[in-house]
């Protein structure tokens, strides 16, 4: 049994208070290890709240620097902070929110030849980054290691989240088999995005992950959940794993292979 500090028995009494979670889930949480694939748009709410509900370890990878134009979105940065490296800034402001919690930086891109050596060292992956042949990278790589996963992904109004448990339930490429054409999805520069819909759908990511790690509700397993802001309409769209799928099924991928660099839509 952990033992809580009175520090932590203070923090975390509003989970220690829910049935579902209570002492042995809070347990859960304070021992887990997430990554969280961008420190952007997606990636500061749901460290934020991954930070807040005491995640033990907590990585965040990303190999830009802040630039005035995130801070419409990307809660995790401010003014002060424009230039330095994103993993720079999420650690001192996760740091702030709670000192329980372990924040390893991993100060580059996320690619083919670093995917598996990242990936295994934690146990849920949070796709929070905005280009589809990361989001294509991580999904070989978390059906590679048999990691769960949650997906997300923003564009103008719109969002929408999958979470992926792999050779149980439908991976990314199920769904959508491979990345778009070149020019053929636009990119947010061009279509713009509203800001606070990151936070709406990062926030739904961070408890898809705690929900995974605490074994509390039905994760977005089979299931891709989309709204759309402008008429705060949610839906839910029923999946359904292919047993022919090129990476999760019966003659899956053996190895990670290299997409070319889309920046990423709906």
């Amino acid at each position: 049994m952990y033992n809580f500090t009175q520090e932590q028995l203070r923090r975390y009494a509003r989970h220690f208070s829910l049935r579902e979670c209570g002492f042995k889930g809070q347990e859960k949480i304070l021992k887990a290890k997430v990554l969280v694939v961008g420190a952007g748009g997606l990636g500061s709410p749901i460290a934020y709240y991954l930070a807040a509900a005491g995640v033990g370890e907590i990585g965040i990878i990303d190999g830009d620097n802040v630039d005035l134009s995130n801070l419409q979105r990307q809660i995790l940065h401010s003014t002060e902070d424009i230039g330095i490296p994103k993993v720079e800034s999420a650690l001192k402001k996760l740091q702030a929110i709670n000192p329980d919690v372990k924040i390893t930086p991993f100060s580059y891109m996320l690619d083919s030849s670093n995917a598996l050596e990242v990936l295994s060292q934690f146990d849920i992956i949070v796709d929070g980054c905005d280009n589809f042949a990361t989001k294509f990278l991580i999904n070989d790589a978390c059906v590679l290691l048999d990691k769960p996963y949650s997906h997300g992904g923003i564009l103008r109004f719109s969002g929408q989240s999958m979470s992926i448990k792999p050779k149980q339930s439908a991976c990314y490429a199920c769904i959508f088999d491979s990345p778009p054409p070149q020019g053929s999805v636009p990119n947010c520069a061009e279509a713009g995005v509203f800001g606070s819909i990151a936070g709406i759908l990062g926030t739904i990511q961070a408890t898809e992950v705690l929900k995974m790690i605490t074994n509390i509700g039905g994760p977005l397993y089979n299931q891709l959940l989309s709204f759309d802001s402008l008429t705060m309409a949610f839906r839910k769209i029923s999946l359904k794993r292919n047993p022919q799928c090129r990476v999760c099924g019966e003659n899956g991928i053996t190895q990670l292979q290299s997409y070319a660099q889309r920046e990423c839509g709906l």
